[in-house]
């Protein structure tokens, strides 16, 4: 779209014409002497002194685009969305074994509490603009599953290949943030943020008390997450079904300390509803940047600027052949 800065210099373009018009020419005053035929003489100087129509068109063409290139046209392309340096938000996402009770719904169906994670731990991250956004996966064993990127659909994608009892039986939680750290702590300051999601309490490797005093120390926000429902409809080792627990092995504790110890909060899901004001609250407390966007713009005043060089120039090659 093609915009002027300057528009209000159009109302000089009949300066010209108007001083042409009312400024008394100039006459040199010299002394005369009479002749007989001074009214011939007379005559035939003003007819030479009318201007011809070539130089009145270059020089109303030369003033017309000086004016036009004074005026500073710019044209301005479409909006381009600029990538803004958000926070480095990593997701550490538990898929022990313990990750494939059912004990979670879905449209009134009995889901496994993996299905439910993955599904709004994907939403979450899919409004995520802005951020640099990665995954980790730990079980027995921490891995990166995607370091952190722009690219939130790379992440929502690894995310829903997530299967439980991919990295072990068992829950590295202290291994889990250890990896994280690593990863964030040279990230740029007050933009460090983990969230950490577990259904059970740290059965291998490192302690995850030490790991969470080295990320107070690296400034680094951990927010946690304890997953699992109160009561269940299971069954015993002859079959028989009863109503048990099937968060007994979650540690509340450790995962209270470790948010309260680095700046963030602790979260209890009992059922998706939970879970997902859960995610929308840590969208409050973690706010994505706005959109940004640039219109790129190209100056063009060279282009009438170059007209009105060239009109002057011929302007002054035929006074020069006159």
């Amino acid at each position: 779209m093609l915009e002027w800065q300057w528009p209000w210099l159009c109302v000089l373009l009949p300066l010209p014409w108007l001083a042409r018009r009312f400024l008394p020419s100039y006459a040199a005053q010299r002394e005369s002497i009479r002749v007989p035929f001074f009214t011939d003489l007379a005559s035939s100087s003003e007819d030479n002194r009318r201007p011809s129509l070539v130089p009145v068109c270059l020089a109303s063409v030369l003033w017309g685009f000086l004016l036009m290139a004074a005026a500073r046209p710019v044209w301005y392309g479409e909006p381009i969305n600029i990538a803004s340096s958000g926070r480095d938000l990593l997701l550490a996402i538990d898929i022990s074994d313990s990750m494939r009770i059912d004990d979670m719904k879905i449209d009134d169906s009995s889901a496994m509490r993996i299905d439910v994670v993955k599904k709004l731990a994907a939403e979450f991250v899919a409004d995520r603009k802005g951020d640099r956004v990665g995954l980790i996966l730990f079980g027995q064993q921490a891995y990166l599953q995607t370091p952190l990127t722009f690219d939130r659909s790379a992440v929502v994608s690894e995310l829903k290949e997530a299967l439980p009892g991919f990295a072990g039986s068992s829950t590295a939680i202290g291994d889990a943030m250890g990896l994280a750290i690593n990863l964030l702590r040279d990230r740029p300051a007050e933009s460090r943020v983990l969230i950490l999601l577990s259904d059970g309490s740290n059965t291998y490797g490192s302690d995850p008390l030490g790991a969470m005093l080295v990320a107070q120390e690296a400034d680094i926000k951990i927010h946690t997450i304890g997953l699992g429902a109160l009561s269940h409809i299971g069954a015993d080792v002859t079959g028989k079904k009863k109503l048990v627990n099937p968060s007994r092995d979650l540690d509340e504790q450790a995962l209270l300390s470790i948010a309260e110890t680095t700046g963030g909060q602790f979260f209890r899901a009992h059922d998706p509803d939970e879970l997902s004001g859960i995610y929308k609250k840590i969208d409050e407390l973690e706010p994505a940047p706005a959109d940004e966007f640039m219109r790129p713009q190209k100056s063009l005043y060279q282009w009438p600027l170059a007209v009105s060089l060239l009109c002057g120039i011929m302007l002054v090659v035929l006074k020069e052949r006159q």
